[in-house]
Protein backbone atom coordinates (compact mmCIF):
# COMPACT_ATOMS: atom_id res chain seq x y z
CA UNK A 1 0.00 0.00 0.00
CA UNK A 2 1.48 3.35 -0.77
CA UNK A 3 1.98 5.99 2.13
CA UNK A 4 1.86 9.61 1.47
CA UNK A 5 4.23 11.79 3.41
CA UNK A 6 4.91 15.63 4.78
CA UNK A 7 7.24 16.87 2.47
CA UNK A 8 9.25 18.94 5.09
CA UNK A 9 12.12 20.90 4.36
CA UNK A 10 12.52 19.83 0.81
CA UNK A 11 12.30 16.33 1.42
CA UNK A 12 9.84 13.17 2.45
CA UNK A 13 9.01 13.28 5.47
CA UNK A 14 7.41 10.13 7.38
CA UNK A 15 4.50 10.76 10.24
CA UNK A 16 5.59 10.80 13.72
CA UNK A 17 3.19 8.37 14.55
CA UNK A 18 1.28 5.42 13.23
CA UNK A 19 -2.27 7.46 12.79
CA UNK A 20 -3.51 7.39 9.16
CA UNK A 21 -6.34 7.85 6.74
CA UNK A 22 -7.32 6.08 3.37
CA UNK A 23 -6.87 7.55 0.29
CA UNK A 24 -9.42 6.50 -2.44
CA UNK A 25 -9.80 5.65 -5.95
CA UNK A 26 -13.67 6.87 -6.23
CA UNK A 27 -14.12 5.40 -9.41
CA UNK A 28 -13.25 2.27 -7.86
CA UNK A 29 -13.95 2.25 -3.91
CA UNK A 30 -10.96 0.82 -3.34
CA UNK A 31 -7.93 2.20 -0.91
CA UNK A 32 -5.17 3.13 -3.04
CA UNK A 33 -2.86 4.87 -0.64
CA UNK A 34 -2.73 5.91 3.21
CA UNK A 35 -1.92 9.12 4.39
CA UNK A 36 -0.21 9.99 7.54
CA UNK A 37 -2.12 12.36 9.60
CA UNK A 38 0.23 14.68 11.54
CA UNK A 39 0.21 14.93 15.09
CA UNK A 40 1.46 17.85 16.92
CA UNK A 41 5.43 17.41 16.45
CA UNK A 42 5.08 16.80 12.90
CA UNK A 43 3.06 20.08 12.50
CA UNK A 44 6.00 22.05 14.73
CA UNK A 45 8.54 20.58 12.25
CA UNK A 46 7.04 21.83 9.11
CA UNK A 47 6.26 25.16 10.55
CA UNK A 48 10.11 25.46 11.90
CA UNK A 49 11.53 24.55 8.84
CA UNK A 50 9.46 27.37 7.10
CA UNK A 51 10.43 29.72 9.46
CA UNK A 52 14.44 28.46 9.35
CA UNK A 53 13.82 29.18 5.22
CA UNK A 54 12.53 32.70 5.81
CA UNK A 55 15.58 35.18 6.35
CA UNK A 56 16.96 34.18 3.44
CA UNK A 57 13.99 33.94 1.42
CA UNK A 58 12.61 37.60 2.80
CA UNK A 59 16.58 38.27 1.39
CA UNK A 60 16.48 37.00 -2.03
CA UNK A 61 16.26 39.42 -5.00
CA UNK A 62 13.35 39.72 -6.40
CA UNK A 63 15.07 39.05 -9.64
CA UNK A 64 15.86 35.71 -8.36
CA UNK A 65 12.47 35.27 -6.98
CA UNK A 66 11.00 35.80 -10.58
CA UNK A 67 13.24 33.28 -12.58
CA UNK A 68 12.08 30.69 -10.50
CA UNK A 69 9.19 31.44 -10.36
CA UNK A 70 9.31 31.43 -14.29
CA UNK A 71 11.27 28.53 -14.03
CA UNK A 72 8.14 26.84 -12.20
CA UNK A 73 5.58 27.83 -14.74
CA UNK A 74 7.76 26.29 -17.46
CA UNK A 75 7.71 22.99 -15.27
CA UNK A 76 3.76 22.95 -14.79
CA UNK A 77 2.88 23.40 -17.82
CA UNK A 78 5.03 20.97 -19.53
CA UNK A 79 4.00 18.48 -16.87
CA UNK A 80 0.42 19.43 -16.51
CA UNK A 81 -0.98 16.28 -17.48
CA UNK A 82 1.17 14.33 -15.00
CA UNK A 83 -0.99 16.44 -12.54
CA UNK A 84 -4.34 15.91 -14.17
CA UNK A 85 -4.12 12.52 -13.64
CA UNK A 86 -3.13 12.13 -10.24
CA UNK A 87 -6.42 14.75 -9.39
CA UNK A 88 -8.43 11.98 -11.52
CA UNK A 89 -7.14 9.08 -9.47
CA UNK A 90 -7.81 10.32 -6.55
CA UNK A 91 -11.11 13.04 -6.97
CA UNK A 92 -12.53 11.07 -9.67
CA UNK A 93 -13.03 14.24 -12.15
CA UNK A 94 -12.53 13.48 -15.62
CA UNK A 95 -9.13 13.87 -17.14
CA UNK A 96 -10.26 17.03 -19.20
CA UNK A 97 -11.86 18.42 -15.79
CA UNK A 98 -8.82 17.98 -14.07
CA UNK A 99 -7.08 19.61 -16.96
CA UNK A 100 -8.87 22.58 -16.60
CA UNK A 101 -8.08 22.80 -12.98
CA UNK A 102 -4.35 23.15 -13.69
CA UNK A 103 -4.65 24.97 -16.33
CA UNK A 104 -6.60 27.73 -14.06
CA UNK A 105 -3.98 27.32 -11.24
CA UNK A 106 -1.27 28.18 -14.15
CA UNK A 107 -2.78 31.42 -14.55
CA UNK A 108 -1.88 32.64 -10.78
CA UNK A 109 1.55 31.18 -11.01
CA UNK A 110 1.54 33.54 -14.30
CA UNK A 111 0.50 36.35 -12.42
CA UNK A 112 2.87 35.62 -9.11
CA UNK A 113 5.53 36.40 -12.18
CA UNK A 114 4.82 39.90 -12.08
CA UNK A 115 6.10 40.11 -8.23
CA UNK A 116 8.35 42.93 -9.17
CA UNK A 117 5.48 45.46 -10.41
CA UNK A 118 3.28 44.26 -7.54
CA UNK A 119 5.56 44.98 -4.59
CA UNK A 120 6.41 48.70 -6.05
CA UNK A 121 5.58 51.01 -3.10
CA UNK A 122 5.51 54.59 -3.55
CA UNK A 123 7.23 58.04 -3.18
CA UNK A 124 6.39 61.32 -2.64
CA UNK A 125 9.63 63.88 -2.83
CA UNK A 126 9.90 66.72 -0.61
CA UNK A 127 6.71 66.91 1.23
CA UNK A 128 8.18 69.69 3.64
CA UNK A 129 11.13 70.68 3.58
CA UNK A 130 14.38 68.35 2.86
CA UNK A 131 12.05 65.37 3.62
CA UNK A 132 10.65 62.70 1.84
CA UNK A 133 7.89 59.98 2.31
CA UNK A 134 7.75 56.53 1.07
CA UNK A 135 6.10 53.53 1.65
CA UNK A 136 7.74 49.59 1.16
CA UNK A 137 5.94 45.97 0.90
CA UNK A 138 7.63 43.41 2.67
CA UNK A 139 6.97 39.57 3.27
CA UNK A 140 5.27 38.53 6.55
CA UNK A 141 6.74 35.35 7.08
CA UNK A 142 5.50 32.09 7.33
CA UNK A 143 2.36 31.74 6.54
CA UNK A 144 -0.61 28.72 6.32
CA UNK A 145 -2.87 27.45 3.37
CA UNK A 146 -5.11 25.60 4.17
CA UNK A 147 -7.08 23.87 1.17
CA UNK A 148 -10.21 21.36 0.36
CA UNK A 149 -10.49 18.37 -1.72
CA UNK A 150 -12.50 19.76 -4.79
CA UNK A 151 -9.46 21.39 -6.56
CA UNK A 152 -6.63 19.79 -4.92
CA UNK A 153 -4.03 21.81 -6.98
CA UNK A 154 -5.74 24.81 -8.29
CA UNK A 155 -7.13 26.24 -4.90
CA UNK A 156 -3.70 25.88 -3.37
CA UNK A 157 -2.13 27.43 -6.40
CA UNK A 158 -4.19 30.30 -5.36
CA UNK A 159 -2.45 31.00 -2.90
CA UNK A 160 1.21 29.86 -2.64
CA UNK A 161 2.73 31.29 -5.77
CA UNK A 162 1.63 34.70 -4.38
CA UNK A 163 3.14 33.67 -0.88
CA UNK A 164 6.19 32.99 -2.20
CA UNK A 165 6.49 35.65 -4.71
CA UNK A 166 6.04 38.20 -2.14
CA UNK A 167 9.11 36.34 -0.24
CA UNK A 168 7.28 34.36 2.72
CA UNK A 169 7.59 30.53 3.47
CA UNK A 170 4.35 28.57 3.66
CA UNK A 171 2.95 25.05 5.23
CA UNK A 172 0.68 23.90 3.07
CA UNK A 173 -2.52 21.28 4.72
CA UNK A 174 -4.03 19.74 1.55
CA UNK A 175 -7.62 17.65 1.87
CA UNK A 176 -6.66 13.79 3.66
CA UNK A 177 -8.95 13.10 1.01
CA UNK A 178 -6.48 13.59 -1.68
CA UNK A 179 -2.92 14.32 -0.57
CA UNK A 180 -0.72 13.56 -3.63
CA UNK A 181 -1.04 16.77 -5.92
CA UNK A 182 0.83 18.53 -3.04
CA UNK A 183 3.64 16.57 -2.82
CA UNK A 184 3.49 16.52 -6.69
CA UNK A 185 3.80 20.17 -6.76
CA UNK A 186 6.34 20.70 -3.75
CA UNK A 187 8.68 18.36 -5.77
CA UNK A 188 8.22 20.95 -9.05
CA UNK A 189 8.97 23.85 -6.77
CA UNK A 190 12.22 22.15 -5.95
CA UNK A 191 13.01 21.14 -9.46
CA UNK A 192 12.27 24.67 -10.40
CA UNK A 193 15.30 25.70 -8.00
CA UNK A 194 12.91 26.84 -4.65
CA UNK A 195 15.40 26.45 -1.65
CA UNK A 196 14.04 23.68 0.78
CA UNK A 197 12.42 24.69 3.78
CA UNK A 198 10.36 27.53 1.75
CA UNK A 199 7.21 25.13 0.59
CA UNK A 200 6.08 22.24 3.19
CA UNK A 201 3.61 20.02 2.81
CA UNK A 202 2.03 18.60 6.06
CA UNK A 203 -0.22 15.87 5.87
CA UNK A 204 -3.18 15.92 8.15
CA UNK A 205 -6.47 16.67 9.94
CA UNK A 206 -7.96 19.00 12.87
CA UNK A 207 -4.74 18.21 14.48
CA UNK A 208 -2.55 20.19 12.19
CA UNK A 209 -5.11 22.68 11.50
CA UNK A 210 -5.38 23.74 15.15
CA UNK A 211 -1.81 23.89 14.98
CA UNK A 212 -1.11 26.22 12.19
CA UNK A 213 -4.29 27.97 13.65
CA UNK A 214 -2.39 28.62 16.97
CA UNK A 215 1.02 28.41 16.49
CA UNK A 216 2.45 31.88 17.02
CA UNK A 217 5.28 31.71 14.09
CA UNK A 218 2.74 30.99 11.57
CA UNK A 219 1.85 34.78 10.66
CA UNK A 220 -1.61 34.48 8.38
CA UNK A 221 -3.74 31.69 7.46
CA UNK A 222 -5.86 31.17 3.86
CA UNK A 223 -8.38 28.62 3.98
CA UNK A 224 -11.01 27.34 1.24
CA UNK A 225 -13.83 25.02 2.91
CA UNK A 226 -17.50 24.64 4.12
CA UNK A 227 -18.99 27.75 6.17
CA UNK A 228 -18.73 26.19 9.27
CA UNK A 229 -14.63 25.37 9.10
CA UNK A 230 -14.38 28.52 7.73
CA UNK A 231 -16.20 30.19 10.71
CA UNK A 232 -14.00 28.37 12.66
CA UNK A 233 -10.65 28.82 10.88
CA UNK A 234 -11.61 32.65 10.80
CA UNK A 235 -12.32 33.11 14.92
CA UNK A 236 -9.50 30.79 15.91
CA UNK A 237 -6.39 31.89 13.92
CA UNK A 238 -7.95 35.67 14.54
CA UNK A 239 -7.92 35.11 18.52
CA UNK A 240 -4.69 34.26 17.79
CA UNK A 241 -3.38 37.10 16.21
CA UNK A 242 -3.08 35.98 12.56
CA UNK A 243 -4.69 37.56 9.33
CA UNK A 244 -6.76 34.94 8.09
CA UNK A 245 -8.71 35.14 4.74
CA UNK A 246 -11.01 32.43 5.44
CA UNK A 247 -13.14 31.59 2.03
CA UNK A 248 -16.47 29.41 3.31
CA UNK A 249 -19.24 27.74 1.45
CA UNK A 250 -21.72 28.59 -1.59
CA UNK A 251 -25.23 28.56 -2.66
CA UNK A 252 -25.45 29.69 -6.11
CA UNK A 253 -28.26 31.33 -7.88
CA UNK A 254 -29.16 31.43 -11.69
CA UNK A 255 -31.54 34.14 -12.43
CA UNK A 256 -33.35 33.46 -15.80
CA UNK A 257 -35.09 36.24 -17.02
CA UNK A 258 -38.42 35.75 -20.08
CA UNK A 259 -36.63 37.31 -22.65
CA UNK A 260 -33.28 34.80 -22.62
CA UNK A 261 -32.14 32.69 -24.73
CA UNK A 262 -33.06 28.97 -23.00
CA UNK A 263 -31.31 27.06 -25.31
CA UNK A 264 -28.19 28.37 -23.98
CA UNK A 265 -29.46 28.87 -20.44
CA UNK A 266 -29.99 24.90 -20.50
CA UNK A 267 -26.58 24.36 -21.54
CA UNK A 268 -24.55 27.02 -18.72
CA UNK A 269 -27.55 24.91 -16.40
CA UNK A 270 -25.63 21.49 -17.04
CA UNK A 271 -22.18 22.63 -17.20
CA UNK A 272 -22.17 24.80 -14.29
CA UNK A 273 -24.68 22.45 -12.37
CA UNK A 274 -22.98 19.00 -13.06
CA UNK A 275 -19.46 19.91 -13.48
CA UNK A 276 -16.93 18.43 -11.04
CA UNK A 277 -19.87 16.24 -10.30
CA UNK A 278 -21.31 19.40 -8.48
CA UNK A 279 -18.41 19.44 -6.42
CA UNK A 280 -17.34 23.63 -6.73
CA UNK A 281 -17.84 25.92 -4.57
CA UNK A 282 -19.10 28.01 -7.71
CA UNK A 283 -21.48 25.51 -9.29
CA UNK A 284 -25.19 26.32 -10.03
CA UNK A 285 -27.00 24.85 -7.72
CA UNK A 286 -30.34 26.85 -7.45
CA UNK A 287 -31.78 27.89 -11.30
CA UNK A 288 -34.89 30.68 -10.42
CA UNK A 289 -37.11 31.07 -13.25
CA UNK A 290 -39.22 33.84 -13.74
CA UNK A 291 -42.54 32.33 -15.48
CA UNK A 292 -43.54 31.99 -17.66
CA UNK A 293 -40.30 30.10 -19.06
CA UNK A 294 -39.74 27.50 -16.40
CA UNK A 295 -41.70 24.31 -17.91
CA UNK A 296 -40.03 25.41 -20.77
CA UNK A 297 -36.92 25.31 -19.88
CA UNK A 298 -37.01 22.40 -17.36
CA UNK A 299 -37.80 19.93 -20.20
CA UNK A 300 -34.90 21.46 -22.22
CA UNK A 301 -32.77 20.73 -19.43
CA UNK A 302 -33.91 17.40 -18.63
CA UNK A 303 -33.30 16.48 -22.49
CA UNK A 304 -29.79 17.15 -22.76
CA UNK A 305 -29.10 15.28 -19.14
CA UNK A 306 -30.35 12.13 -21.22
CA UNK A 307 -27.01 12.57 -22.92
CA UNK A 308 -24.85 13.03 -19.87
CA UNK A 309 -22.34 9.79 -20.01
CA UNK A 310 -21.42 9.04 -16.09
CA UNK A 311 -18.20 7.02 -15.55
CA UNK A 312 -14.46 6.81 -14.86
CA UNK A 313 -12.68 10.11 -15.41
CA UNK A 314 -9.81 8.05 -17.31
CA UNK A 315 -12.50 7.12 -19.92
CA UNK A 316 -14.45 8.97 -22.28
CA UNK A 317 -17.48 10.39 -19.99
CA UNK A 318 -18.85 13.81 -18.75
CA UNK A 319 -19.18 13.73 -15.20
CA UNK A 320 -16.85 11.21 -12.54
CA UNK A 321 -17.76 10.09 -9.45
CA UNK A 322 -17.97 11.70 -5.54
CA UNK A 323 -15.10 11.86 -3.66
CA UNK A 324 -16.14 9.29 -0.60
CA UNK A 325 -19.18 6.91 0.01
CA UNK A 326 -20.21 9.11 2.97
CA UNK A 327 -20.03 11.79 0.69
CA UNK A 328 -22.30 10.41 -2.05
CA UNK A 329 -24.41 8.99 0.35
CA UNK A 330 -25.00 12.60 2.34
CA UNK A 331 -25.91 14.29 -1.34
CA UNK A 332 -27.88 11.19 -1.95
CA UNK A 333 -30.33 11.30 0.84
CA UNK A 334 -31.31 15.27 -0.15
CA UNK A 335 -33.34 13.76 -3.35
CA UNK A 336 -35.37 12.04 -0.44
CA UNK A 337 -35.67 15.12 1.48
CA UNK A 338 -36.87 16.62 -1.75
CA UNK A 339 -39.60 14.21 -2.16
CA UNK A 340 -40.48 14.18 1.45
CA UNK A 341 -41.00 18.48 0.99
CA UNK A 342 -43.61 17.80 -1.96
CA UNK A 343 -40.71 18.80 -5.12
CA UNK A 344 -40.61 16.89 -8.15
CA UNK A 345 -38.19 15.04 -8.95
CA UNK A 346 -37.35 15.27 -13.03
CA UNK A 347 -34.37 13.15 -12.97
CA UNK A 348 -32.95 10.81 -10.34
CA UNK A 349 -29.69 10.11 -10.40
CA UNK A 350 -29.47 7.67 -7.81
CA UNK A 351 -30.13 4.74 -10.48
CA UNK A 352 -27.82 6.16 -13.00
CA UNK A 353 -26.38 3.77 -15.71
CA UNK A 354 -22.17 4.17 -15.55
CA UNK A 355 -19.52 3.67 -17.35
CA UNK A 356 -17.26 2.18 -14.49
CA UNK A 357 -16.61 0.06 -11.85
CA UNK A 358 -20.07 -0.78 -9.63
CA UNK A 359 -18.38 -0.03 -5.96
CA UNK A 360 -17.08 3.49 -7.00
CA UNK A 361 -19.00 6.43 -5.70
CA UNK A 362 -21.67 6.97 -8.05
CA UNK A 363 -24.68 9.43 -8.23
CA UNK A 364 -25.42 10.58 -11.46
CA UNK A 365 -26.99 14.61 -12.31
CA UNK A 366 -30.29 14.84 -10.98
CA UNK A 367 -33.12 18.01 -11.46
CA UNK A 368 -35.69 18.87 -8.77
CA UNK A 369 -38.61 21.31 -9.51
CA UNK A 370 -40.52 23.57 -7.60
CA UNK A 371 -38.45 23.25 -4.63
CA UNK A 372 -39.83 25.18 -1.25
CA UNK A 373 -37.10 27.91 -0.28
CA UNK A 374 -38.06 25.90 3.25
CA UNK A 375 -36.70 22.79 1.84
CA UNK A 376 -33.06 21.69 3.30
CA UNK A 377 -32.60 21.10 -0.37
CA UNK A 378 -33.05 24.90 -1.22
CA UNK A 379 -31.33 25.77 2.08
CA UNK A 380 -27.87 23.46 2.68
CA UNK A 381 -24.92 23.59 0.31
CA UNK A 382 -25.34 20.04 -1.25
CA UNK A 383 -22.14 19.87 -2.62
CA UNK A 384 -22.91 17.77 -5.35
CA UNK A 385 -24.59 17.16 -8.83
CA UNK A 386 -28.38 18.32 -7.55
CA UNK A 387 -29.61 21.18 -9.55
CA UNK A 388 -32.91 22.70 -7.90
CA UNK A 389 -35.07 24.97 -9.74
CA UNK A 390 -37.42 27.60 -8.05
CA UNK A 391 -40.33 29.68 -9.78
CA UNK A 392 -40.66 33.27 -9.08
CA UNK A 393 -43.25 35.78 -11.00
CA UNK A 394 -40.95 38.85 -11.61
CA UNK A 395 -37.44 40.08 -11.23
CA UNK A 396 -37.51 41.30 -8.26
CA UNK A 397 -39.06 38.60 -6.42
CA UNK A 398 -35.61 36.76 -7.75
CA UNK A 399 -33.65 39.42 -7.11
CA UNK A 400 -35.26 38.80 -3.00
CA UNK A 401 -35.04 35.82 -2.65
CA UNK A 402 -31.12 35.41 -3.97
CA UNK A 403 -30.46 38.64 -1.87
CA UNK A 404 -32.27 37.09 1.74
CA UNK A 405 -29.94 33.66 1.44
CA UNK A 406 -27.07 33.41 3.82
CA UNK A 407 -24.19 32.78 1.26
CA UNK A 408 -22.89 35.25 -1.20
CA UNK A 409 -20.54 33.43 -3.01
CA UNK A 410 -21.59 33.38 -7.15
CA UNK A 411 -24.48 33.73 -9.46
CA UNK A 412 -25.45 35.06 -12.51
CA UNK A 413 -28.08 36.19 -14.78
CA UNK A 414 -29.67 35.10 -17.97
CA UNK A 415 -30.97 37.73 -20.45
CA UNK A 416 -30.93 39.84 -23.46
CA UNK A 417 -31.89 43.07 -21.38
CA UNK A 418 -28.62 44.85 -21.10
CA UNK A 419 -30.95 47.10 -18.38
CA UNK A 420 -31.64 44.34 -16.84
CA UNK A 421 -28.07 42.88 -16.18
CA UNK A 422 -26.59 46.55 -15.29
CA UNK A 423 -29.52 46.73 -12.96
CA UNK A 424 -28.86 42.86 -11.40
CA UNK A 425 -25.34 43.80 -11.10
CA UNK A 426 -26.04 46.99 -8.97
CA UNK A 427 -28.27 45.43 -6.56
CA UNK A 428 -27.12 41.91 -6.34
CA UNK A 429 -25.61 40.70 -2.61
CA UNK A 430 -23.24 38.67 -4.06
CA UNK A 431 -19.41 38.96 -4.45
CA UNK A 432 -18.82 37.70 -8.16
CA UNK A 433 -21.61 38.01 -10.92
CA UNK A 434 -21.79 36.32 -14.09
CA UNK A 435 -24.25 38.01 -16.92
CA UNK A 436 -25.04 35.29 -19.75
CA UNK A 437 -21.74 33.71 -18.07
CA UNK A 438 -22.34 30.48 -15.89
CA UNK A 439 -19.64 30.17 -13.71
CA UNK A 440 -17.98 33.73 -12.87
CA UNK A 441 -15.01 32.47 -11.41
CA UNK A 442 -12.18 36.14 -11.89
CA UNK A 443 -8.89 35.73 -14.36
CA UNK A 444 -6.11 35.88 -11.68
CA UNK A 445 -5.26 39.14 -11.96
CA UNK A 446 -9.07 40.71 -10.10
CA UNK A 447 -9.39 38.49 -6.69
CA UNK A 448 -11.59 35.63 -6.06
CA UNK A 449 -14.31 35.63 -3.00
CA UNK A 450 -17.82 36.06 -2.20
CA UNK A 451 -19.76 37.88 0.56
CA UNK A 452 -22.25 37.03 3.71
CA UNK A 453 -21.00 33.50 4.53
CA UNK A 454 -19.25 32.95 1.84
CA UNK A 455 -16.25 34.78 3.13
CA UNK A 456 -14.84 35.68 6.43
CA UNK A 457 -11.86 38.57 6.50
CA UNK A 458 -11.75 41.50 4.36
CA UNK A 459 -8.68 40.38 1.94
CA UNK A 460 -10.05 37.91 -1.50
CA UNK A 461 -7.83 35.18 -3.16
CA UNK A 462 -5.19 36.04 -5.69
CA UNK A 463 -5.18 39.46 -7.52
CA UNK A 464 -3.53 42.63 -6.23
CA UNK A 465 -6.00 41.43 -2.93
CA UNK A 466 -3.80 38.73 -2.72
CA UNK A 467 -0.30 40.30 -2.65
CA UNK A 468 -1.68 42.81 -0.12
CA UNK A 469 -2.72 39.85 2.18
CA UNK A 470 1.08 38.43 1.97
CA UNK A 471 2.90 41.18 2.98
CA UNK A 472 3.27 44.02 5.18
CA UNK A 473 3.18 48.00 4.23
CA UNK A 474 5.61 50.53 6.01
CA UNK A 475 5.93 53.88 5.90
CA UNK A 476 9.32 56.10 5.56
CA UNK A 477 9.61 59.47 6.58
CA UNK A 478 13.07 60.57 5.84
CA UNK A 479 15.32 63.53 5.47
CA UNK A 480 19.41 63.23 4.67
CA UNK A 481 21.42 66.30 5.68
CA UNK A 482 24.67 64.95 3.89
CA UNK A 483 24.82 63.28 0.83
CA UNK A 484 27.11 59.93 0.64
CA UNK A 485 28.73 58.54 -2.64
CA UNK A 486 28.55 55.10 -3.60
CA UNK A 487 32.07 54.65 -5.27
CA UNK A 488 32.58 53.97 -8.84
CA UNK A 489 31.37 50.61 -10.44
CA UNK A 490 31.12 50.36 -14.12
CA UNK A 491 29.50 47.17 -14.26
CA UNK A 492 26.18 46.50 -15.18
CA UNK A 493 23.87 45.33 -12.25
CA UNK A 494 22.93 41.99 -11.80
CA UNK A 495 20.88 39.85 -9.29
Amino acid sequence: MKNVNHFINGKLVANSSERVGQVFNPATGQVTAHVGLAEVLDAKAAIKAASDAFPNWRDTSLAKRTQIMFSFREILNAKKEELAAIITAEHGKTMPDALGEVTRGLEVVEFATGLAHLLKGNYSEAVSTGIDVYSIRQPLGVVGIISPFNFPAMVPMWFFPIAIASGNTVVLKPSEKNPSASLWIAEQLKAAGLPDGVFNVLQGDKVAVDELLTNPDVQSISFVGSTPIAKYVYQTGTAAGKRVQALGGAKNHMLVLPDADLDLVADSAINAGFGSAGERCMAISVVVAVEPIADALIAKIAERMKGLKVGDGTRACDMGPLITKEHRDKVASYIDQAIADSAEVVVDGRGVTVDGDANGFWLGPTLIDKVPTTSKVYQDEIFGPVLSVVRVNSYQEGVDLINAADYGNGTAIFTNDGGAARRFQNEIEVGMIGINVPIPVPVSYYSFGGLKHSLFGDTKAHGVQGFNFFTKEKTITSRWLDPSHGGINLGFPQN
